[in-house]
């Protein structure tokens, strides 16, 4: 499946589809990216047997690097760098082997140095889990024209 581009300049868009196709704790998980624009991204895993905990459930931990992916890649959709200074998440449901999950990650407040941002973990219709968290800025991304 292809990601769509909402908006944002070529070049930025390119550079984070392959950033986060490149980043080896994404690819551990399987996570693929949809959709990039201006401040939003959603994301998204095939759940399978790798993500389960040892009650044979969903670990908590798919919903939470999930969330956290897709607002931190809100952010550098505004070409912005930031790191997760505190992320809280709710468990609401349980996903299923098979079942493909998907994180919408916002931006809520974009300051100086903080950045507050949300994320909806869903299966289809079914809301997973609900996040919150707080990033620092650490710079702008800067795209090399010349490679």
């Amino acid at each position: 499946m292809q990601t769509i581009n909402q908006g944002l300049e070529e070049e930025l868009f390119n550079y984070l589809v392959h950033s986060i196709e490149d980043t080896p704790y994404y690819q551990l998980l399987g996570v693929e990216v949809r959709l990039l624009a201006s401040g939003s991204a959603e994301l998204e895993v095939e759940v399978s047997q790798q993500h389960t905990n040892p009650l044979g459930a969903v670990h908590g931990g798919l919903y939470m690097s999930l969330a956290d992916a897709a607002m931190g890649n809100a952010i550098r959709s505004l070409g912005i760098k930031a790191v997760t200074v505190d992320c809280t998440t709710s468990m609401i449901a349980a996903a299923s082997i098979g079942e493909v999950i998907k994180a919408q990650g916002s931006l809520e407040k974009v300051g100086k140095n903080l950045i507050f941002a949300s994320a909806r973990v869903t299966a289809g219709e079914k809301i997973l889990a609900s996040s919150r968290g707080t990033f620092y800025r650490v710079g702008l991304i800067e795209i090399n024209h010349g490679s």
